[in-house]
């Protein structure tokens, strides 16, 4: 594969383009592979990547029933950020975000990423007693975040309005090293270094079953035949609890349209990302101009990709209050991510009752921050059959009653 760079772009200028190479290969299935994983976004992808970049497995597929990246990769508000509570969260959210402070560099393809800074608001007393808390326990963690007063919110997000009639501003959680990344880069750059290294990504290949021989996989059918494999990684977002069912077992959790929209481009009015939780709405514009505006989660179990309106009229009616300014813009577009929320609001990397078989699933809202470091985790865990950051995440915790409560640090109000 040609590497990128300032100098390629010259040559090929030079040649009217004609140089450039497809950044990943469009294979047919083969046979039999050593791991399959099933869905091509983000964490199915970095997967694949750490299997091979780690520990040296590249007979690998990854199957999508859509396009790569077309699920919530596609459909998030890019947000990137570790200072979760409890400690296996920020271990294994911190290791996410170190890996995307060099992943341009390490998968040849510029993700943008923009360590811009994330804003926590805390707009309760309960908030500030919250978030207090948080910094504390980022501090014995090793995350660096401050709690900071009104008066320098004002000072690093001057479009803020403190003073709101519903929901003041009485400080915030802030971490200068969060940010944002392009979501779809992050996808083709994995994506781009899976297919240089021999894997296979097979798009419009939909999961039928999951075949199993004396309790362990063996394989899956699939709408371009039958695949058989050794290990299998279900890494489907709001879908796992489907995949789950076709191989016998359930999972718990449920899924939830979660609501998104964006406005037309502006001038650059802020350079920070702003979280307000109290109202679940969250704020940052894009390179282009754009306010990106996250919201809440539909109230009802479901795998619409449609935006709700009545989510657009909360959320914004609520932001316009905390940013006065954006009142007059015209909405863009808007759009539902499909989301796996468990009972804790903390994600499951977990062995399955069927042998061979691993799920990555359970990341609610918050699933593209922890992108690098949930693919990290899951190769260590099918290839070893252990990590370090997958231990208190089984599936199997919900049973023991050993629950990783993120229901503040995850930003989530359902």
């Amino acid at each position: 594969m040609k590497r990128y760079s300032a100098f390629a772009i010259a040559r090929e200028a030079a040649r009217y383009h004609s140089g450039w190479e497809r950044a990943w290969r469009s294979p047919m299935p083969k046979a039999k592979y050593d791991v399959v994983i099933v869905g091509a976004g983000g964490h199915g992808l970095a997967t694949a990547y750490y299997l091979g970049k780690n520990f040296g497995i590249t007979n690998v597929a990854i199957i999508e029933k859509g396009w790569l990246g077309g699920g919530n990769t596609g459909r998030n508000t890019t947000i990137i950020r570790s200072n979760y509570l409890q400690d296996p969260s920020a271990a294994i959210y911190e290791k996410a975000r170190s890996l995307y402070e060099t992943l341009s560099q390490d998968l040849n393809y510029n993700i943008m990423f923009s360590p811009r800074g994330v804003l926590m608001l805390a707009q309760t007393q309960h908030e500030i007693r919250g978030y207090q808390r948080t910094a504390h326990a980022n501090a014995l963690q090793g995350v660096k975040t401050e709690w900071i007063g009104p008066g320098k919110v004002k000072e690093i997000c001057p479009i803020i309005e403190l003073n709101g009639p519903r929901y003041p501003v009485l400080g915030g959680l802030w971490q200068a090293r969060g940010g944002t990344a392009r979501h779809d880069a992050v996808a083709w750059g994995y994506a781009r270094a899976c297919s240089d290294m021999g894997m296979d990504i097979i798009q419009q290949c939909e999961v039928t079953g999951v075949r199993t021989e004396g309790g362990k996989v063996v394989g899956v059918d699939t709408t371009k035949g039958a695949i058989d494999c050794d290990k299998l990684g279900g890494v489907v977002a709001g879908h796992s609890s489907v995949l789950a069912e076709m191989a016998g077992f359930r999972l718990p959790m449920e899924s939830v349209a979660l609501q998104a929209l964006v406005s037309e481009p502006i001038k650059p009015a802020m350079d920070i990302v702003v979280m307000a939780n109290t109202v679940h709405g969250y704020l940052s514009q894009s390179d282009k101009g754009e306010m990106v505006i996250g919201g809440g989660t539909d109230g009802y179990n479901n795998y619409t990709q449609r935006g709700s309106f009545h989510h657009v009229e909360e959320t914004v009616r609520a932001l316009i209050e905390t940013f006065p300014m954006l009142s007059r813009l015209k909405i863009l577009r808007q759009l539902g991510g499909i989301v796996d929320v468990t009972g804790d609001r903390s994600p499951m990397l977990t062995k399955t009752p069927v042998e061979g078989m691993f799920m990555n699933c359970g990341w609610g809202t918050g699933g593209f921050k922890a992108i690098p470091g949930s693919g990290w985790a899951m190769a260590e865990l099918m290839a070893k059959g252990e990590s370090p950051l997958t231990d208190e995440f089984s599936m199997w915790r919900f049973k023991e009653g050993k629950f990783i409560d993120e229901s503040v640090a995850a930003g989530v109000a359902h």
